[in-house]
């Protein structure tokens, strides 16, 4: 018998990419898709939701490829939860929506969360002081950016590496170090005006 597309699958095939394939492992014993034939296999709801959950997805994050992972995500939990919601089939697109409009709010919370701390790193001058310094190929101011560190406090250099080194905004150093916000805000601005200030009269700067 002819296969007949949906008509939410015809509705945008050339616009929306062709999905990843999900591929999960099966259980033995004839895997996922045993069963009665009135039940639906997971396969079978792969087939047939997939384009329309990659085209809703790519609706809320406006970016197909990460629309994609989001499904596949989403698919993946399906598995993890067939045996119980195969026994109701008609919870499963209901769930599939819901699993997936969750999956794409938790990546837009990631890429803000990215966002920030890259527009704070952008904002601070000790990143600047870093590309003075560490990204120089002059090799007579890496030795001297070298010294200067040996000569701040160990306070200092600790908070100072893991802002430049690891990244990780003031909340994470102060919980990392024990100290408060305030504490680490200081030591750091402290630690870049002193290496500042040498490297200015050293030329460096």
């Amino acid at each position: 018998m002819d296969h007949v597309p949906s008509a939410a699958a015809a509705a945008g095939d050339e616009e929306t990419p062709a999905p990843r394939r999900i591929v999960v492992g099966r259980p033995e014993g004839g895997g996922i898709a045993a069963g009665p034939s009135s039940a639906p296999t997971f396969d079978a709801v792969v087939r047939e939701r997939e384009r329309a959950l990659v085209r809703y997805a790519a609706r809320i994050l406006n970016d197909a490829d990460a629309a994609q992972d989001v499904v596949q995500t989403a698919f993946l939990r399906l598995h993890e939860h067939w045996e119980r919601l195969s026994a109701e089939p008609a919870r499963i697109v209901p769930w599939l929506y819901r699993t997936v409009h969750n999956a794409a709010v938790d990546h837009i919370r990631r890429e803000e969360r990215r966002r920030r701390a890259h527009e704070e790193s952008a904002r601070d001058p000790a990143l600047t002081l870093a590309a003075a310094g560490a990204d120089s190929a002059d090799e007579a101011r890496r030795r001297l950016v070298e010294r200067e560190l040996a000569r701040l406090s160990p306070g200092e250099r600790e908070v100072l590496a893991l802002r430049l080194e690891h990244g990780m905004p003031y909340r994470d150093i102060a919980r990392v170090t024990g100290r408060t916000t305030g504490n680490v805000g200081c030591l750091l601005h402290n630690a870049v005006r002193k290496l500042a200030a040498a490297l200015r009269e050293g030329g460096a700067l």
